[in-house]
């Protein structure tokens, strides 16, 4: 069964997670204590070995392993890998949550459409939800082991209402290959064809409405089956798995407690007469590696999340309960296509029917929250200048000829000066000039060191013109 703690975590207060730390169903201790006692005796076991049982020299090669596998387990790229898949996992699940079908959409489309108070129109609202019921049921048969261990044959589906004799054996006699979960979905269509047929759907909108609606029920449910059929990567769950096993496999013999090596003690100050040497100092012995059997926790813990939820539909705590999904879609659409069919309470006049704004009432407990304005949007808040020149509508061009004022910011002004033009006039600007370019003290200089004087002349008699032409209004 699930386990929901969503009304313990409603309001944040001191202490509010430390709260679910004490509990035991689907919790990370349940998931790990195993291996985590298993981690724990394997670190006691090496540890009593290099105390009690190694020589002198036994431990000084052991001492030089263990720093060489510390040095090495900090190679691993283990957060970053282990971050990703799980990321990767998390998505997985949730959108596998949200492929599950449900015929809440599908059951108010058929309320409405197939009409019939007589027996004949009850049993076409009831036979099409109960196919889409079924279609359901037989794609969670093939993902879920909850649902197969409910419905292991299809005699048991045939049992519990989902389908009859003749169903059965004309689903049966059906030859192919795949799975056949998609089966109840054409006899949604031929059926809802025959309706139309019949008058019981009046108009071809409402039947291609109804189909809609039934072609993304069956989208989920194939969606459903695909997320079960393609993995992820089993090459990527390897290196993960690979990656933590093998970083903590070096952390139980790195991590050990070892002798310091030799010059690594700091230089002591000269003794005084009759002071005895201080002893070297080196890493503190600890019998219990905390540091390490929290990063175990952690990083163990992590991949113990991912194992956990890459399946939803198995049998955890927090595995989705597929089989109450059934029993309530179920209930919830026969419930809506037969006995709500044309079972409306009357029409009244609502409280409200006089009042210009309606208000409903607060309890004591939520009365301040009516005192607070209403939000109209966050520059509602934003003072302005009170200065009345700061809100004069000014025209975006000028309506003359005449060349614009040259605008300025206040960063470049300070550095340009106080006429500068803003470099986004500059560029603003830039291009909009029609003609020969105004650069004509460059083409002259050309000509000039070219050694046609003609050409000069004729250039500056080109760039007069020009100027005389951008002079007209």
């Amino acid at each position: 069964m699930t386990v929901s703690y969503t009304l313990k975590v409603a309001e944040a207060r001191f202490g509010g997670f430390s709260g679910l730390l004490l509990r035991w169903r689907g919790s990370i201790y349940k998931l790990l204590y195993k291996e985590f006692f298993l981690f724990v005796a394997l670190y006691a076991v090496l540890s009593i070995i290099y105390r009690l049982l190694l020589t002198q020299g036994q431990r000084h090669v052991y001492a030089q392993v263990a720093r060489y596998c510390n040095r090495s387990a900090n190679l691993i790229p283990l957060s970053f890998v282990l971050g990703f898949y799980v990321t990767l996992v998390v998505n997985r699940w949730w959108s596998q949550y949200t492929s599950i079908p449900l015929p809440d959409q599908l059951m108010c489309v058929i309320s409405a459409s197939v009409h019939g108070v007589d027996q004949r129109g009850r049993l076409l609202r009831r036979t099409l939800i109960r196919y889409a019921n079924l279609a359901s049921v037989l794609v969670l048969r093939s993902v879920s082991t909850r649902v197969l261990k409910r419905f292991p044959t299809m005699e048991h589906v045939v049992d519990a209402g989902f389908m009859s004799q003749e169903e059965r054996k004309k689903f049966e006699s059906l030859k192919s290959d795949f799975n056949k979960y998609w089966v109840p979905c054409v006899w949604f269509t031929n059926l809802a064809a025959q309706a139309r047929r019949d008058g019981r759907i009046r108009d071809d909108i409402a039947l291609c409405l109804l189909l809609e609606e039934l072609n993304k029920y069956r989208a989920k449910c194939s969606m459903l089956f695909h997320y079960d059929w393609i993995s992820i990567p089993l090459v990527y769950t390897q290196v993960v798995t690979i990656a933590v096993y093998s970083f903590f496999g070096l952390s139980l013999v790195g991590r050990q407690f070892v002798e310091p090596e030799e010059g690594a003690a700091k230089p002591q100050k000269p003794l005084e007469s009759g002071q005895e040497p201080a002893p070297a100092l080196g890493d503190l012995d600890m019998y219990v590696p905390l540091t390490t059997l929290l990063q175990f926790f952690f990083y163990a813990g992590w991949l113990k999340v991912a194992e956990q939820i890459i399946n939803p539909f198995g049998e955890d705590d927090d595995d989705f309960e597929t089989n109450q999904l059934i029993d309530r879609n179920l209930q919830v659409s026969l419930l809506s296509v037969d006995e709500m069919y044309q079972n409306l309470p009357p029409a009244e006049k609502d409280q409200y029917w006089d009042e210009d704004q309606p208000q409903p009432p607060y309890t004591v407990a939520t009365a301040a929250e009516s005192l607070r304005p209403s939000f109209l949007g966050s520059t509602f808040n934003l003072r302005m200048s009170d200065d009345p020149e700061q809100s004069l509508q000014v025209e975006a061009s000028p309506a003359s000829g005449r060349p614009a004022p040259a605008a300025q910011t206040p960063l470049l002004g300070r550095f340009l000066g106080a006429g500068a033009p803003s470099p986004a006039i500059s560029l603003r600007n830039f291009g909009r000039a029609r003609g020969t370019p105004r650069t004509p003290h460059l083409l002259r200089l050309r000509a000039e060191e070219g050694g046609d004087p003609e050409a000069a002349s004729r250039i500056e008699e080109e760039a007069a013109e020009s100027g005389d032409e951008a002079l007209e209004p």
